[in-house]
């Protein structure tokens, strides 16, 4: 998005309501706000092929301007605000818009992991080997949204979960201008929201995953990029978003299914390294990380003899989780 502006209130659209129009690279596009991921609140079309650089709108909200580059030209665009409520509409309420955003649907198979997860968190935050009297909840506490998105194949970084503008502080602060507290829980349906407007668009393909060996491994005599075990936690702890010794034994600790419930044993993460020797190869490719560490499908293949062995994998589009 490369300019936004609040349109004026308008008796074509519901008075309650506000409404913002933008523009990208070579769209111009309406908003109903407040911003919460229903794709059926948002309506966009081709303004300029070939780059729009401005916008602007009339005194009563009527009309929206767009102004070209390389093309020169103005546009003025009439805005039907009661069209893009009928489309909200149709679009159905509450979870309806979201469910057709996940794979399946809402009686698909993530859907149901997305619930079981949910409830599992529950007894995790109560303590997984309590005798004591469960308390069942329609919500969850904020601090453990990031556990279920990493359940779900959802890894954020550390300043994606708790930086001062992302996911927790949209739910903290979510109801702070109304009521003067802080959101300290989530139920399912914000879980939803939550984890739909925040995962990625894409998956991560196999070809990120090739391109990185390729870059920081060394390539052997068969043509295959490798690094080695010590290489690769020397890599996972000095780049990047930096884990100290603790949380790259802990993570692998959880990787390798020495600690399933994801819990912290200190025994077994100070003797990780023993534990890696034992359970990694001195030589890690691409598959192995994949496959053995990660826990994905992968399948490669090997490029004809002719073609440069700096390029010898070709992977598919996508992982898929076991």
């Amino acid at each position: 998005v490369k300019r936004m502006l609040i349109l004026p209130p308008s008796k074509d659209g519901d008075l309650n309501s506000y409404y913002m129009a933008y523009i990208t690279q070579d769209k111009v596009g309406l908003q109903i706000l407040p911003l919460d991921g229903n794709p059926y609140k948002s309506s966009a079309m081709i303004c300029h092929s070939m780059g729009v650089s401005s916008l602007a709108c009339s005194y009563d909200g009527r009309y929206v301007f767009t102004a070209g580059g390389v093309d020169k030209t103005v546009f003025s665009w009439e805005i039907s605000l009661s069209a893009l409520e009928a489309a909200a509409a149709l679009g159905g309420k509450d979870l309806v818009p979201f469910y057709s955003l996940l794979e399946g649907g809402r009686d698909g198979e993530l859907v149901r992991a997305m619930e079981d997860f949910f409830y599992y968190c529950q007894l995790r935050n109560q303590g997984i080997d309590s005798m004591e009297t469960r308390r069942v909840s329609t919500q969850i506490p904020l601090t453990e949204v990031p556990f279920v998105m990493r359940a779900l194949g959802f890894y954020p970084t550390e300043q994606e979960v708790i930086g001062l503008e992302d996911m927790q502080n949209e739910v903290k602060f979510s109801r702070y201008a109304e009521t003067g507290n802080h959101v300290t829980d989530v139920d399912l349906e914000e879980f939803i929201k939550l984890f739909v407007n925040h995962r990625p668009a894409f998956g991560t393909s196999s070809e990120e995953l090739c391109s990185a060996f390729q870059v920081l491994g060394a390539v052997v005599e068969n043509g295959r990029p490798v690094i080695t075990r010590e290489e690769l936690l020397e890599l996972l702890q000095a780049r990047g978003e930096h884990m100290t010794e603790e949380e790259l034994g802990e993570c692998f600790m959880t990787l390798l299914g020495f600690n399933v419930e994801g819990g912290r044993s200190e025994a077994r993460i100070s003797q990780y390294k023993l534990l890696l020797e034992s359970e990694l190869p001195p030589d890690i490719t691409v598959d192995t990380f994949a496959t053995d560490i990660l826990g994905f499908h992968v399948a490669t293949q090997e490029l004809p003899p002719e073609q440069d062995s700096s390029s010898s994998i070709t992977c598919k589009d996508s992982f898929e989780q076991m």
